[in-house]
């Protein structure tokens, strides 16, 4: 790198709120004020790139209309625990490749093929605390419900559950390693190829005999002549079992710990299901899953507060760009009612929050986490009726790149052994 940004002042960048802080793992909230009001930019040495914290920089570097940002980084930030992914692609091979796996996370094939699967994971976690009077949102159901449903759809062997939740909690460790910590690191390269080891066999057997499962149709499915690669598949499961394991975790861990400290709310969501949706997308506002996307320069980018060079690591700040006072009105604050974000557009590459990136990017699960958070809060809400947090515990938020809570604990009078919806 040969520019810095021209900050504000430099006894104010110095006194910046520093993204690797215990005080900003605890509340990074308040440091994202600090930052969109008096330091947009930050050329943070640790991590060797440049913070931007505004809605207006955010949403330009993911939409990227005049090709200023790749997405270069991902080389080394996930290719060691992935290998290639699509994400890394861009041109024509990004668009035949997501060409290749958009089909079942779209509307007809996720309603027809893979709703009833996600119906009865849900079905089948509750199932086990539903007459218990209590349990841990967060343990008994949020952190294995994406998971059994990715594998599911994947048509693999569910009782490895522990397997993948390790391994995808091993990722998301790696991608969080903002510290550089090679313990860390070392741990994640071992998940790869732990993973390859898994995985390419059963793909093999998949080509050989396909079934009526996703890992089946990505050995099939063609675009233009190009079909996906054993690696290629590989790598695309690898990222959909993190990613879509650990950003709806959070997601469904998070909607009930905002709902839950809103009682109001609660009662209007349980009386109005569609209001799931807009319970959704003012989570994905509000305490977004991940706090931190990376992007790099293609060339010499302005943005508020200074100039970021070529060839350098931009990391956009969601977690403050989805609160910017500039863009909502009294962002801190949760509000499934407010008429600055679009529940009917939330789930789109035209959203107005920045939870799932935007532009060629925009996150493929996207519609495969609404039909997962319908489908769990509905029947959660079924089971537990007048679901309350356990006495005096407070609800707390962990974690830096991704963020949620960690624990749950809910108090509820048991009802029916079936619920009502699914």
């Amino acid at each position: 790198m040969t520019t810095a940004p021209q900050e504000p002042t430099a006894s104010h960048a110095s006194s910046s709120p520093d993204i690797l802080s215990p005080a900003f793992a605890a509340d990074p909230y308040g440091a994202y004020r600090t930052m969109r009001a008096h330091a947009p930019l930050i050329r943070h040495e640790a991590t060797d790139s440049y913070l931007i914290s505004r809605y207006e920089d955010v949403e330009r570097v993911f939409r990227d209309k005049a090709g200023e940002f790749t997405t270069d980084n991902y080389d080394w930030q996930i290719e060691p625990v992935h290998g290639r992914t699509i994400l890394q692609l861009s041109g024509r091979e990004h668009a035949v490749r997501r060409a290749l796996v958009a089909p079942a996370f779209r509307g007809r094939e996720l309603q027809e093929k893979f709703l009833p699967v996600i119906e009865r994971n849900a079905r089948e976690l509750i199932d086990a605390f539903r007459h218990s009077g209590e349990t841990d949102l967060v343990e008994a159901f949020a952190t294995r419900f994406p998971v059994l449903v990715i594998a599911d759809m994947l048509g693999l062997d569910k009782a490895d559950h522990d397997r993948f939740h390790a391994w995808y909690t091993t990722v998301i460790a790696f991608l969080g390693n903002l510290a550089g910590d090679p313990d860390v690191a070392a741990a994640g390269e071992r998940t790869r190829q732990e993973f390859a080891a898994y995985m390419i066999p059963v793909i093999q057997r998949r080509r050989s005999a396909p079934g009526d499962d996703l890992l089946s149709a990505l050995c099939t499915a063609e675009v233009d002549g190009v079909r996906m690669s054993d690696e290629d598949i590989k790598a695309f499961c690898s990222l959909l079992l993190a990613a879509g394991g650990e950003t709806t975790d959070k997601a469904i861990a998070s909607i009930f710990a905002n709902l839950l400290g809103h009682p109001e709310q609660l009662a209007a969501v349980r009386e109005d299901r569609s209001l799931i949706d807009r319970a959704f997308a003012e989570t994905l506002r509000f305490t977004p899953p991940v706090h931190m996307i990376m992007r790099q320069t293609a060339v010499e980018v302005e943005l508020s507060g200074g100039t970021v060079p070529a060839g350098a690591t931009v990391t956009c700040l969601i977690g403050a760009a989805n609160r910017d006072e500039s863009r909502y009105r009294d962002p801190d604050r949760f509000d499934i009612f407010r008429t600055d974000l679009t529940g009917t557009t939330a789930f789109s590459a035209a959203a107005d929050h920045l939870a799932f990136a935007l532009g060629r990017h925009f996150c493929v699960g996207a519609l495969l986490a609404r039909a997962e958070v319908e489908a769990g809060v509905n029947q959660l809400l079924d089971a537990m009726p007048d679901v309350r947090l356990a006495d005096g515990y407070v609800p707390s938020e962990q974690g830096v790149f991704t963020r949620g809570p960690t624990s749950l604990p809910v108090r509820f009078t048991p009802v029916g052994a079936r619920p009502d919806r699914g």
